[in-house]
């Protein structure tokens, strides 16, 4: 037990990576009650140590971790193509604004265990053991796939930490560790999306009513919502790629709960590239919306992304934020969820569901 007293007190018993306190009792019933409280949570801690171990392998974007990873990591994101010096400066400058780095790394170490822990008590059948594997920086994927190797587990439960669907972005992570761990005869279990869950609806009404709070209800009729996500190259639609459309149905069931009348969809953060990207792009979203409706207040919700990093804390709490101030508007943005017990529990319903359905599972405790 971790504490100021006795260092042998036994009050917390851990089971899997969940501590539950047990409550000293005076009485010979409430001790009589501790004690099977405490040998049923040491069974429970057995079960899941003999349970079945699958490795959780958590995949995310990743992010330079200090000024040296910058080039390096923006060279892997460009296929070997080093930015020029006017691209790196203004990378770096960017980097700089939001404080030298961005908490994405942090955040991601965070939502991962924070997921693992939460999967590892709605089962008993299984044992979860969590891995990180990154697309641009190390850890890389292929990283984690190896030491999954080397500790001797043979099946993976993979998810990308991103609500949405796209065969431009999670199919291409799912590709990545399903065909390096085929060859490593480990079993993939990969999952799409989670934007339909409840909990993941419920955490985007909750944060985007918080700021409603902030505006007078006589306003709500100049205050426009803009939900929003990372755009992708046009040409994904032209194949029936459906992440556009699950925008819009997250938009819609946000718009259920919420019942503000001006909800819109944008997209931001566009790359570089000369070929077309998913329009229209948050800040030309606003100067239109202005034009037409002369809205008063912006709540911006990127939703797309599940924590702060520098596509929120510059393209939005700055670009978006700098639109506003030129046009005489009041800038709001939701809160991200990061690691919230909400949003987490949204992922890790979907991920147990999906493991299900793909491994002809009936029941699953």
């Amino acid at each position: 037990m971790n504490g100021d007293g006795d260092e042998d007190d036994d009050d917390d018993v851990e089971i899997g990576e969940i501590e539950i306190g047990v409550n000293n009792a005076d009485d010979d019933d409430d001790k009589l009650t501790d004690q099977k409280h405490r040998t049923l949570k040491i069974k429970m801690k057995e079960l899941n140590k003999n349970g079945k171990k699958i490795a959780l392998l958590c995949m995310s974007y990743g992010t330079p971790y200090n000024e040296a990873d910058i080039l390096p990591y923006y060279t892997h994101i460009r296929h070997g193509h080093m930015p020029t010096t006017e691209e790196y400066i203004d990378l770096k400058e960017r980097y700089e604004f939001i404080g030298g780095v961005s908490p994405l790394a942090i955040t991601t170490q965070k939502q991962a265990e924070a997921l693992c822990n939460t999967l590892n008590t709605m089962t008993n059948d299984i044992n979860f053991k969590l891995y990180i594997g990154l697309k641009h920086i190390h850890p890389f994927i292929e990283d984690a796939i190896d030491d999954i190797s080397k500790d001797g587990i043979e099946e993976i439960v993979s998810v990308v930490l991103t609500p949405h669907y796209s065969s431009f972005s999670v199919e291409m992570y799912n590709k990545r560790v399903t065909q390096y761990a085929e060859d490593k005869n480990i079993k993939v279990t990969t999952m799409k999306q989670f934007y339909e869950e409840e909990k993941f609806i419920k955490y985007w009404t909750d944060s985007i009513n918080g700021q409603l709070k902030l505006i007078p209800e006589y306003e709500y009729d100049q205050t426009a919502i803009i939900i929003s996500a990372h755009s992708l190259p046009e040409k994904i639609l032209a194949h029936d790629d459906p992440y556009a459309d699950q925008l819009q149905e997250t938009a819609h069931l946000i718009q259920e709960k919420i019942g503000h009348k001006y909800i819109f969809n944008g997209w931001q953060s566009e790359g570089n590239t000369t070929e077309p990207w998913i329009g229209p792009d948050v800040q030309d979203l606003t100067y239109e919306l202005v034009g037409k409706y002369r809205f008063k207040n912006f709540i911006y919700v990127p939703l797309g992304f599940t924590c702060e990093h520098l596509e929120v804390l510059y393209d939005n709490d700055y670009e978006c934020k700098k639109v506003c101030d030129e046009l005489g508007c009041n800038y709001y943005r939701a809160e991200m969820p990061g690691s919230n017990q909400l949003f987490i529990d949204a992922i890790a319903n979907s991920l147990i569901n999906n493991y299900k359905v793909n491994n002809d599972l009936l029941i699953m405790k």
